[in-house]
């Protein structure tokens, strides 16, 4: 039996069939042409820009940092070009050791250029570029170009790196630059959108000194440049820019012929200076010895180079000038006979029998003079400097009344000076004790550790940076309290027009006329019959002055110091404070000499020849600076030459040579950068210019370097040293620390140590020492 087929119930699943299949095509029609709409309408804009993205890169233009300048437009710190060949490990198709290897078969790559590599590498994320090799020479370049397609991810670049170019001198005042590291991008991430957005794509930061204070003046702003890019990646032509503006020119108020000689005359020896006006406040000389080089941080030291200075014994990374504190010695004795005055604890003609020694509680605290000055009134007491004399003034005033007084001076105080680190000191007071220590016998100050705060010895430690600003105060003839600053002028390299740093007074003395005129004829006395009166002999003009010698460690009653017989780095400190001249001061110095000695021998013949060189316009003789140097010389030997005729570069300077550098070994000096350099043709660019090969018929370009500012307000011609090509050798007038120039791991600033605190046990009995 034949079964027959219902036509009718097949039609109808047919049409549900098709139905199905007609909502769903309309479905998917509506979908698509929803997407179609999102896409084309809807988002639009954003799309167009994602496209646009794709098609074209934003780079930013990292601005040339400004110049740093001297006083009179010498340069002091500024940039060259050199080439770079850098790794983006994000882009490596290979593993990282592999490419190395291989590419240390082309180019040179040693192992503190690994470890340096490693430690960046650690420290950024790995879309960063960074660099294996600096400095290439041509050759280099050349090598490596041809091998590039065996590469991805490998490139070179054209960077600009900083330069000091004379090295060691003013280290500690200039400071230095270095690459960003982690701690400072988080600081980073704090700042305001706008400062955050000028910040992208540089890679080094000041660090120290001027170049960490003024940051953001000497780092300009940054530009943006659009370029277009291949489906690879790589950059084909320009599109858009807005140029980058160069950052200002810092000029100091640092005469760096100043910091030369007086940096000379300390030779190997351990120390500090500071020179203000004291008018003003500006820093004419800010001198820390031993001193570094700067540039051995700018692209990352070394563990080798790190080691020699973070090791060394000398603690050359210490900024003895600003947070160095020692016990102030005899030049704390003008400043408590002005106090004695002020609260009528002392008449000007009042006198002691000195007998040489002052007992109280059983100690015998000893002058330097066995048998003592006689009688002594206040004139005496400062000339001859008296110890006896103080000693019985320090107990008569109390620890409290002291600090009272002498806090006026800005002893125990920041000054407010415009680097970042300033030690504040100490100036002791019963307040003070309570605060410091922890158990009750501690905290409670004894009568004896007031007798010799009174020759500035116990408690007291100042830095030498305090004693400047307290001599330049006692001498101003307003009696005002200027703020010291290293930076005397900002020049903006847009208008080339300069912006003084303006004067600012942060106190003022109410001492009586009459009280400051007695202390000030005092200290005329020691220069004239006084304790330096060897050292001023014969001078062009007239000065004030006092000598100290600090002590270092404690000396057992009834022994005696010998200099010769005491190891060197216990051996007393010599220090000087002095201003001149000295009816209208110009120039008021605090300087220390470590374990010199005597002040007059072995800090007041520096003094003598910096006054010589400011206010007569007199260099030493190379016998008197080679005497003055070991110690050997008071009044100065020889005839001085003018310091006009002092030959700049100095010989012996970084500068005044070859540069480190050259252009052959691929790096372009750029004191004055030109704006529109190009550093070569066929180098296509991404960022830095990034080095590629040219392919036939097409067009590529590099960005410009930009104009360097004037060096100076008004300035016409350049001066000399600003056309010295740049160099990274020392340029240490001293001793230098014998280490090799190189790039290996970055590290970030060493942390600054002052020497420490006094110990918790009270201060030795004072030996006095001499003067």
């Amino acid at each position: 039996m034949t079964e027959l087929r219902n036509v009718e119930a097949d039609l109808s699943r047919f049409r549900a069939r098709v139905l199905v299949a007609s909502v769903a095509v309309l479905v998917l029609f509506v979908l698509l042409l929803t997407r179609l709409v999102v896409l084309q309408v809807v988002r639009h804009e954003e799309l167009d820009e994602q496209a646009e993205a794709n098609r074209t890169a934003i780079v930013p233009i990292v601005p040339n940092r400004g110049l740093i300048l001297d006083r009179n437009g010498i340069v002091l710190a500024t940039n060259y070009s050199a080439y770079t060949l850098e790794i983006t490990p994000s882009r490596l198709a290979r593993p990282l050791d592999t490419v190395v290897d291989e590419l240390a078969q082309i180019i040179e790559i040693q192992a503190r250029d690994k470890r340096r590599f490693k430690k960046l590498l650690e420290e950024s994320k790995s879309i960063d570029s960074l660099p294996i090799r600096t400095k290439l020479t041509d050759e280099e370049v050349a090598r490596f170009t041809v091998q590039r397609f065996r590469f991805p991810g490998v490139d070179i670049k054209a960077r600009l790196f900083r330069n000091y170019p004379y090295g060691e001198l003013a280290s500690h005042a200039i400071g230095y630059i270095g690459r960003v590291n982690q701690a400072e991008k988080k600081q980073m991430e704090d700042w305001e959108e706008e400062d955050q957005a000028n910040y992208r794509g540089t890679e080094y930061i000041g660090k120290l000194g001027v170049e960490q204070s003024y940051e953001k003046q000497l780092h300009g702003i940054t530009g943006v440049e659009q370029v277009e890019t291949s489906a690879g990646g790589r950059a084909v032509r320009k599109l858009a820019s807005t140029p980058a503006t160069p950052g200002n020119t810092v000029r100091l108020s640092i005469d760096i012929k100043l910091q030369k000689l007086v940096e000379d005359l300390y030779g190997d020896r351990r120390g500090a200076l500071v020179a203000i006006d004291p008018k003003t406040g500006e820093v004419l000389a800010f001198v820390s010895k031993p001193t570094f080089d700067p540039n051995l941080f700018v692209d990352g030291i070394d563990q080798e180079n790190w080691a020699a200075l973070n090791e060394s014994i000398d603690k050359p990374l210490l900024n003895r000038a600003l947070r160095g504190t020692y016990p102030p010695g005899s030049t704390f004795k003008p400043y408590m006979a002005l106090a004695a005055l002020e609260t009528g604890k002392r008449r000007p003609e009042q006198a002691i029998s000195d007998p040489g020694f002052f007992w109280f509680g059983g100690h015998q605290f000893r002058d330097d003079k066995p048998g003592g000055h006689g009688t002594v009134d206040m004139y005496k007491s400062i000339v001859q400097s008296c110890d006896t004399y103080y000693y019985i003034l320090a107990n008569d005033m109390g620890v409290d009344l002291m600090h009272e007084q002498l806090s006026h001076y800005g002893f125990g105080e920041i000054t407010g000076i415009d680097i970042q680190g300033e030690s504040k000191g100490l100036l002791p007071s019963t307040e003070w004790k309570r605060k410091a220590y922890r158990r009750p016998e501690q905290q409670k100050w004894y009568a004896g550790e007031t007798i010799s705060l009174g020759i500035g010895q116990g408690y007291n430690n100042f830095t030498p940076l305090q004693m400047a600003t307290a001599m330049a105060t006692i001498s101003n003839p307003a009696g005002a309290r200027m703020q010291p600053h290293l930076v005397k002028e900002i020049v903006d390299t847009t208008t080339k027009k300069g912006e003084p740093v303006a004067p600012q007074q942060v106190g003022q003395l109410t001492a009586k006329p009459e009280n400051l005129a007695i202390i000030r004829k005092a200290m005329v006395g020691v220069t004239i019959e006084g304790t330096s009166a060897a050292a001023f002999r014969g001078a062009g003009y007239t000065s004030g002055g006092k000598t100290g010698t600090a002590q270092v460690v404690g000396i057992a009653q009834g022994a005696k110091y010998s200099h010769a017989n005491t190891e060197e780095r216990h051996r007393d400190h010599a220090l000087y404070i002095a201003y001149a001249p000295a009816e209208d001061p110009k120039i008021a110095i605090g300087m220390i000499v470590e374990n010199a000695g005597f002040g007059a021998a072995a800090a007041a013949p520096i003094a003598r020849r910096a006054f010589d060189y400011y206010l007569l316009g007199q260099y030493p003789s190379e016998e008197d600076i080679a005497a003055v140097k070991v110690g050997k010389a008071t009044t100065p030997i020889g005839t001085p030459r003018p310091a006009a005729e002092f030959a700049w570069p100095p010989a012996n300077s970084a500068a005044a040579g070859a540069p480190a550098t050259p252009a052959s070994a691929g790096a372009m000096p750029v004191a004055a950068v030109p704006t529109g350099q190009l550093i070569a043709a066929a180098f296509s660019p991404v960022a830095h210019a990034t080095v590629g090969i040219p392919t036939a018929g097409t067009t590529l370009w590099v960005p410009r370097w930009r104009e360097a500012p004037a060096y100076g307000p008004g300035a016409g011609a350049k001066p000399a040293a600003a056309a010295a090509k740049p160099a990274t050798a020392a340029a240490s007038a001293a001793k230098p620390l014998r280490i090799a120039n190189r790039n290996a791991p970055a590290r970030p600033a060493p942390p600054l140590r002052a020497p420490p605190e006094p110990s918790s046990g009270g201060p030795a009995t004072p030996a006095a020492p001499a003067e």
